[in-house]
């Protein structure tokens, strides 16, 4: 349904407060006036531009939660779940272990003094919102806005719908304040474009695996000799993870394999192609030899969709984040201005930090997925452009806000 559609099921104070957010004369008691007044104001450009431009922060995460999405109704607690944003536990990223802050303590003989102020703010400031509270005030917001409206029918009353044409209009004006700060280059003299060498170094795997008998650590791993003899074969070159970091949370070995070889195995394992037996083998099924035989091949989209599913874990909103990698890349752009766009929308994760899970997880996922191609100009600036294929594959994924893969009993 479209805005004035919902408009018209509204009731008068429904009205009134989309008319007043959007400062529209609200003195009238004609139901049609009233939403014939709000659809000639939301749908000026300028309007719908102000009102996006004047949020940040976690209302901007929220709302990126929703343009992409397919989808008819949302539950309160869906809406809850995007909106709601929990303190992630942070710790010292070199030591690997909490850090305790020390706060300087004053003269004692000011303690009692101090007591009694904050006593006396306590009681005069009331106790800010928790997260819980701030996830109900931001769908408030959206409400009155006209982002959000109630079902209608009896069926629906419980649910809350996004009107189709206000969700296209969010995008472009979200879109539009991107491109604003974007700086885009010529193409530069030398670039990497992985197009097909991920699905290829699939096959490469698998033949590997029909041809060596591959023992298997008890929690599933390959050891080091067999594992630099895999990777020999593959297209692009990885160092394995050191044990001085922290790898966790991006897949079942993330651990234990280096960030391309990981998603490449995971999905192997995933998709059925191979098993890890009980005795300590790792071995090829029939859908895995039929691929090592050449009589199937692995498809692009599908290792996509899987990545998208396997690090939305980590990276809740990843989905909105591929969307805007492939529509401001239509032309190289610099990754450092594509950098001050994204990285307002991207959470921290335990120990990586917003940069590298931009950086890492995914621009580079994406490079190895075909989606992007990455350069480097004379002056050593890094640009990347979104190719042919990831356009397709990008445009061509609609997973849900909650569609994600979690491995049990994985150590990553």
């Amino acid at each position: 349904m479209n805005l004035a559609e919902m408009l018209c099921y509204a009731d008068i104070a429904e009205l009134k407060r989309i008319a007043d957010a959007y400062d529209c004369p609200s003195s009238s008691h004609s139901k049609n006036e009233l939403i014939q007044t709000i659809l000639s104001t939301v749908q000026r450009r300028d309007i719908m531009e102000s009102r996006v431009g004047q949020i940040s922060g976690s209302d901007l995460r929220f709302l990126n939660s929703l343009v992409f999405e397919n989808r008819s109704a949302y539950s309160l607690e869906e809406l809850k779940a995007r909106a709601l944003e929990p303190e992630a536990p942070r710790t010292d990223q070199t030591a690997g272990h909490s850090v305790a802050v020390t706060i300087p303590v004053a003269p004692a003989a000011s303690e009692g003094r101090r007591k009694r102020l904050r006593g006396k703010q306590a009681e005069e400031a009331p106790p800010p919102p928790g997260p819980e509270e701030k996830a109900r005030m931001s769908i408030s917001r959206f409400k009155n806005y006209g982002w959000l409206f109630n079902g209608f029918s009896q069926q629906t009353r419980t649910l809350f719908q996004v009107p189709e044409d206000v969700k296209s209009r969010l995008c472009e004006a979200l879109e539009r304040r991107y491109q604003a700060s974007l700086l885009y280059l010529d193409e530069p003299q030398a670039y990497r474009d992985e197009r097909s060498l991920l699905a290829g170094d699939v096959v490469h795997f698998l033949r590997y695996v029909r041809e060596q008998d591959i023992p298997i650590t008890s929690e599933g791993v390959m050891y080091k000799r067999q594992l630099a003899q895999a990777m020999e074969r593959l297209s692009v070159e990885e160092a394995p993870p050191t044990r001085a970091g922290w790898r966790f949370g991006y897949g079942r070995h993330f651990r234990d394999y280096p960030d391309r070889f990981s998603l490449l195995y995971d999905f192997a394992y995933y998709e059925g192609y191979i098993a890890e037996l009980a005795e300590g083998r790792l071995t090829l099924t029939p859908e895995g030899l039929a691929i090592a035989n050449g009589l199937v091949k692995p498809d692009p989209a599908q290792m996509y969709r899987f990545w998208l599913r396997l690090y939305k874990g980590a990276i809740p909103n990843l989905v909105s984040l591929a969307q805007w990698v492939s529509r401001l890349s239509g032309q190289w752009v610099t990754i450092a201005s594509l950098s001050q766009v994204l990285l307002p929308l991207i959470r921290p994760y335990y120990y990586d930090e917003p940069k590298d899970i931009l950086d890492k997880r995914i621009l580079r996922m994406l490079m190895h997925l075909g989606v992007l191609r990455w350069g480097e100009t004379e002056d050593g600036i890094e640009v990347i452009e979104v190719t042919p294929q990831g356009r397709t594959l990008v445009a061509g994924q609609k997973l849900s806000f909650e569609d994600a893969i979690r491995f049990e009993g994985s150590s990553g």
